[in-house]
């Protein structure tokens, strides 16, 4: 199932937030040689993760994380702008642009995990009215994009062949979410549900910031 977490919330969530760290530092580190920090707990953390972000996750029937994105408001600190700026004319800041980073999937996850995570981005934009989503990515991740059917438009790149990187700009009207539904297996009923369990059917307007 989806799971919605903000940072401050993790500690209600110990075994899936300490499998989804672990599984950030396999896939970052071990599996693409990124040059991220892991603790002596086999944890990968940055200092984006101490800003109170919203996390989706997808949650395995044995407690255990399958997939992660992680989401940040443009009006804050993001990658996207302290860190790849060079590959946008400026920076991006708007209430109704997210950005979304570390895409993870665990070594154990379905082939569904990486659309029931998009679905879950877009419940986000349409629970927080948020119109974009941005983020950066690589060369893999293109493929992936396709195989839900959620591309997103490229606003800058630069790099060739497997080491190149891109900034990306999603949206996700209707017929995305239908294309995404359909390779997750979930209905949008279903997706909806779990949101609202979160969230309930009021309190979805604004970015809940408590840290």
């Amino acid at each position: 199932m989806l799971r919605y977490v903000y940072g401050s919330e993790l500690h209600n969530h110990s075994r899936l937030a300490k499998t989804m760290f672990r599984d950030r530092a396999d896939q970052f580190q071990t599996r693409l040689g990124w040059d991220v920090l892991v603790d002596e707990n086999g944890a990968e953390r940055d200092r984006y993760d101490a800003l109170n972000p919203l996390y989706v996750i997808w949650e395995q029937p044995d407690g255990s994380h399958g997939g992660s994105m992680r989401f940040l408001p443009t009006t804050g600190s993001v990658m996207v702008n302290d860190h790849f700026g060079d590959l946008i004319s400026g920076p991006i800041k708007s209430p109704h642009i997210w950005e979304c980073t570390r895409f993870c999937l665990s070594r154990s996850a379905g082939s569904h995990v990486a659309a029931a995570l998009m679905l879950g981005g877009g419940e986000i934009m349409r629970g927080f009215g948020v119109r974009h989503f941005v983020g950066v990515f690589d060369a893999r991740m293109v493929r992936i994009y396709r195989m839900i059917g959620a591309s997103p438009e490229v606003l800058g790149s630069q790099g060739q062949g497997r080491d190149a990187i891109a900034v990306g700009l999603w949206s996700f009207g209707d017929d995305v979410q239908t294309r995404v539904a359909e390779k997750a297996g979930i209905s949008p009923d279903q997706s909806r549900q779990w949101f609202n369990h979160a969230f309930g059917a009021k309190g979805q307007g604004e970015w809940a910031q408590t840290g």
